[in-house]
């Protein structure tokens, strides 16, 4: 799996993407609405580590997320 914030701009807020090894979109949510998007894909008890990794993420790297 792999993980990509976006930077938004004016009033588009900043966002992430999780995408599966095959690069398919499996959520795509606010930085700081995280908690739906992440339990439908059944991270939700892995929210926390998620964000964690977010919040130290520079805009527009990709990074692949080791669960």
């Amino acid at each position: 799996m792999y993980i990509i914030k976006v930077k938004g701009v004016a009033k588009i807020p900043d966002y992430v993407q999780l995408r599966d090894d095959k690069f398919t979109l499996l959520a795509y949510f606010r930085v700081d609405r995280p908690d739906k998007s992440l339990e439908k894909i059944g991270l939700g008890e892995k929210s926390e580590y998620i964000m964690n990794l977010v919040k130290d993420l520079p805009f527009g790297k990709i990074v692949k997320l080791e669960l």
